[in-house]
């Protein structure tokens, strides 16, 4: 399954039924995990562990050392779970000292042409990163968001689970568990109703969350009309995520509705 113009260092672990295609080159602490594809002209190097059933497309760049001028050659890694495709050119980088030295990509994730994910970042599950998106380091981005096309993202950024950002977006403020934020400097717009429903999230449950957003940044100081809330939107389990993103970073800036 390997092809022959493939270079494949012999101290590289290659699992059952993987394919490696043409001028690929697989470096020697390279991991990859069975019934995983990759396609012709690939380069995959240093110490990078892959999941399985991973479709890694031409021209990708997996597991070079970061772009970071405070890297210094120190020992590092990259991590990335199953079910994931990287579509062509994309480039993932692994950590460094100063953020663990780890980078870190869940599960069934879609990186269109021409994403990069520099170091330290964790990817979790279910996201789409759209074509051209920019994602710098030390960035968390959480369960279920699709961030759109020609995206950049600030290092230390968080985006929480069901986000949605808009196309060609400067994400510079954290954004909240099922907000969508958009514009050359990001805002919060509303939430991901789309990404809601598309979830089977209740309806009763929806306008629960409507009506704690409206609470939370009708000015803004939000972390103060968090407060005002009643215990039964503060126990909802939708709104309980988004007040724990809040409050679990105080020193980030959150997206804001652009009015505030």
């Amino acid at each position: 399954m390997i092809h022959k113009t493939a270079i494949v260092d012999k101290n590289a672990k290659i699992s059952d039924n993987v394919k490696i295609g043409p001028y690929s080159v697989i470096g020697p602490e390279v991991e990859i995990g069975a019934n995983s594809s990759i396609y012709s002209h690939v380069n995959i190097v240093g110490n990078t562990k892959i999941g399985q059933n991973n479709q890694i497309y031409p021209f990708s760049s997996i597991g070079t050392p970061p772009q970071d001028l405070k890297y210094r050659g120190e020992k590092n890694s990259l991590v990335i779970g199953d079910n994931n495709k990287f579509r062509e050119y994309v480039n993932i980088n692994p950590g460094t000292e100063q953020g663990g030295g780890i980078t870190r990509i869940g599960n069934n994730n879609l990186f269109m042409v021409y994403c990069h994910v520099a170091h330290d970042c964790i990817i979790s599950d279910n996201i789409v990163l759209a074509n051209n998106v920019q994602v710098g380091g030390h960035v968390l981005i959480n369960n279920n968001a699709v961030i759109g096309g020609s995206c950049a993202i600030h290092q230390f950024s968080r985006i929480g689970e069901f986000a949605m950002i808009g196309g060609m977006t400067g994400v510079l403020s954290d954004v909240i568990p099922f907000g969508l934020s958009m514009g050359n400097r990001n805002n919060l717009m509303g939430l991901n109703l789309i990404g809601l429903r598309r979830s089977k999230v209740s309806n009763q449950d929806i306008k629960k969350i409507q009506l704690a957003y409206k609470t939370i940044f009708k000015t803004a100081l939000f972390r103060d009309n968090i407060e005002s809330l009643n215990s039964d939107l503060k126990n909802n389990k939708f709104i309980k995520k988004i007040i724990n993103f809040i409050n679990s970073d105080k020193k980030r800036p959150i997206s804001l509705p652009p009015n505030l």
